[in-house]
């Protein structure tokens, strides 16, 4: 049995991480990366978009990159189907968010 160990650090929003970054973090390659940027899953930050070996990213663009790895390989989702699905999550969460500041219980 082969195991690939996963380093892992703290992260904050000041972290900002690489084109290799997220590609040693989901243990997948730059093509696969770069489908990512092209679907609009993930975007370089915008002072730092040249070339992909210029990209930058938010940490927060790693998680995202992950989940977008499990929904292709566990649930078999193609790239266009994990993009509307982050998406939607991610309206999710903002909406909770609204109805906690609003002080409204979420059951």
């Amino acid at each position: 049995m082969i195991a690939t160990v996963l380093k892992s650090f703290p992260m904050d929003d000041s972290v900002l991480l690489s084109l290799q970054d997220i590609m040693r973090g989901c243990a997948q390659p730059e093509t696969w990366v770069i489908e990512l940027v092209q679907a609009g899953i993930l975007e370089p930050l915008p002072a730092q978009a040249a070339s992909p070996s210029e990209w930058r990213f938010a940490s927060q663009a790693l998680f995202t990159a992950r989940a977008a790895w499990r929904l292709q390989h566990d649930l078999g989702v193609n790239l266009e189907g994990a993009a509307l699905a982050l998406d939607l999550i991610s309206q999710l969460a903002e909406l909770r968010a609204k109805l906690v500041r609003a002080g409204i219980e979420n059951d």
